[in-house]
This record gives structure tokens, C-alpha cells and sequence, in this order.
């Protein structure tokens, strides 16, 4: 789906309006959340728009989609929207160069990133130094987290990024059609594409499944401006509030939020769908409540840090604030 059309659908599903009490109220206010892909792994969001969760306060939410490796960041940096969806690792990113960001809820719990063979490459064991070495492997651009992950496991396994593999940089949606054309044999992907690479007979089932292999991860938050919390902690409430009703009733009511994915992806076979989406809950892919684990942001320092990428500690308080979850879970 091009990006006008979903700017438009997503407006219409979070167009309706119930009064509550958190912001005052007017004009109905508009924000921007910047993704860098539209994908399943950001349903719970989704869910919230649908819901009119947003709408309760009396805002919509808009999505746009940049697929580059920080456009999503850039463009909350920018003020061009209110929050981008990311690792909490971008917001360390921002900290080393003189930015204050902050995760203020929390999305996808796991590392949402598959490894697939093309087919006639599946590996015959689990010896991942010598499968690796000498392959091209199609990933998203640098500074994503799939690349930030990628970057890790090689050098876990003592493989160069530069001399032992070649990295074939793309944006998150051409993964697959790279694959599919014979110019990488492994795709580092996200649903929907990897069902869409089973469908189409590009790849197997994933060989390395990192939200199993890596367990609680922080892989996508919500983040925001410093300066916005500071100066609309009420918007940031309001905004947290209704990205945890979007989480509990994903969990709560899988069926329903299925039909709020078959609107964002009308394109998409529904059998693709289901699968994308059983991958999605058997793998228990999105936080339940929120919160942002201490563990969880560990598990992502190390992968950024050891891949290269973040060259200094961040603390956990330095860039994640829990206070409006914890809030909100009290009033839930």
C-alpha cells in the first residue's frame, strides 16, 4: 500500500471521537508516528487507531512510513512527527550526538527478525560460522536493528561484516525481491514477508528464529522529544494509554485485531495473513502491557554494542521513561 492510501485509511479508522478525560479538548489534534516499515510486527498501533483509543482524548494518529535506517528518528527529531516506533537503541543513537529522546511504551518484545535460506541454501546444521562465511545475505539498511542484529551474530561467530560475507543493504520491503532475483542467498526479514517468501517459494520456514534465540528484547518502543514530555506530559499520557489498550486487546481478542490487520493489508492472501499473524502470537511477539524491561534493553545494548554501532553505555534511565506506563497500568 502506497503511502497516501494508508494515511487515508488510517485517518478514517481513527476518526471516531469519545470524550475522556485526559487532554483538554477542542479541535481534534493530529500527530505523526514515523515507522520505518508497514508491517504486522506494529499491529497493536494499529489496533489503538481502529479502536479510536487515540480518538478518546481527542487527537487522531497518522502513520508514515520511511524506510530508511533513521528517517523514522529524524523525523521526530525534525518535529516532523510526535513519536517514531524503533529501538530504544535510536534514542542512544540521538544521546551520543547531543539529542534527548525517550521510549515512553513499549510495542514488539522480541526481536521481530527471521533468517531464510533462498531455496537449494538451507544449512544442513547448525555450525552458523561456516554456513555464513562467503554468503550474501539481503538485510535491512545500516543503523536498522535487523542490520544492527545481523552485524552481532557475526561477529559472535567470529565472521567479518566487511571480508566474510557480503551485506546487501536494502530497505526492509525489497529484502525479498532481492532474494527472489538470486542477488542473496540468506533475507534477513519481518512478517509479512517472510510468509509472503514461503508462499512464493523464495525461501523455507526461517532457519534462525531470534525471538526465540535472543528472548525479551526491546526492538520496538514508542519514542518522543525529551522537550515533549516536558511540555505536553498530558498528550504523552493520553498517547501511552491508548497504545496499551491496543496491546491488551490484541492479546485479549486475536480475532478482531486480525480484522483490523486485513484493513491495513488488503492486499495480502488471508492465509499469508493468518500465518503472519500465528507466527506472530505463537512467538508472543508484543509486549502485553507496555513496560520496557530493564532485560530487555540490556539484550538490545548488547546486540548495538557488540555489532559496533553504539560506541558508548547507555543507561536505561537515559532514554527509556516508564513513569506513564506505570501510571496507566494503575488506572487500567
Amino acid at each position: 500500500m502506497n503511502r497516501r492510501k494508508f494515511l487515508k485509511s488510517t485517518a478514517a479508522l481513527g476518526a471516531a471521537t469519545v470524550a475522556r478525560p485526559f487532554i483538554a479538548h477542542g479541535a481534534t489534534r493530529e500527530i505523526i508516528v514515523a515507522e520505518p516499515v508497514h508491517g504486522t510486527g506494529y499491529l497493536p498501533l494499529y489496533v489503538a487507531i481502529a479502536n479510536g483509543y487515540f480518538a478518546e482524548a481527542y487527537f487522531t494518529v497518522k502513520i508514515l512510513t520511511i524506510e530508511t535506517g533513521a528517517g523514522h528518528t529524524n523525523a521526530v527529531l525534525s518535529g516532523q512527527a510526535f513519536a517514531f516506533i524503533g529501538g530504544p537503541e535510536h534514542n542512544a543513537f540521538a544521546k551520543a550526538k547531543g539529542a534527548e529522546l525517550r521510549a515512553v511504551v513499549h510495542c514488539v518484545d522480541r526481536g521481530n527478525v527471521y533468517y531464510c535460506a533462498a531455496k537449494g541454501q538451507e544449512p544442513t546444521n547448525a555450525d552458523w560460522a561456516s554456513y555464513f562465511k562467503g554468503k550474501s545475505i539481503a538485510l535491512s539498511q545500516f543503523g536498522g536493528t535487523p542490520n544492527s542484529i545481523t552485524r552481532y551474530l557475526l561477529k559472535k561467530w567470529n565472521l567479518d561484516a566487511k571480508s566474510d560475507v557480503t551485506l546487501v543493504e536494502v530497505a526492509n520491503s525489497a529484502v525479498l525481491p532481492v532474494v527472489k532475483s538470486k542477488q542473496a542467498q540468506i533475507g534477513v526479514s519481518t512478517e509479512p514477508f517472510v510468509t509472503q517468501g514461503v508462499r512464493q517459494s523464495v525461501w523455507a520456514e526461517p532457519f534462525y528464529n531470534i525471538p526465540k534465540e535472543l528472548g525479551p528484547y526491546a526492538y520496538s518502543t514508542l519514542n518522543v522529544r525529551l522537550d515533549t514530555i516536558q511540555k505536553d506530559p498530558e498528550l504523552v499520557r493520553a498517547f501511552v494509554r491508548g497504545m496499551v489498550k491496543g496491546l491488551k486487546f490484541t492479546y485479549a481478542q486475536p480475532d478482531a485485531a486480525a480484522d483490523v490487520a486485513k484493513k491495513n493489508f488488503p492486499t495480502m492472501p488471508l492465509d499469508d495473513l493468518k500465518a503472519t499473524l500465528d507466527r506472530s502470537f505463537k512467538d508472543e511477539m508484543w509486549s502485553k502491557d507496555g513496560m520496557i524491561s530493564k532485560a530487555a534493553w540490556d539484550t538490545g545494548s548488547t546486540v548495538v554494542r557488540d555489532a559496533g554501532i553504539l560506541k558508548s553505555d547507555v543507561k536505561y534511565e537515559e532514554i527509556i521513561d516508564m513513569s506513564f506506563v506505570e501510571s496507566t497500568r494503575a488506572s487500567l
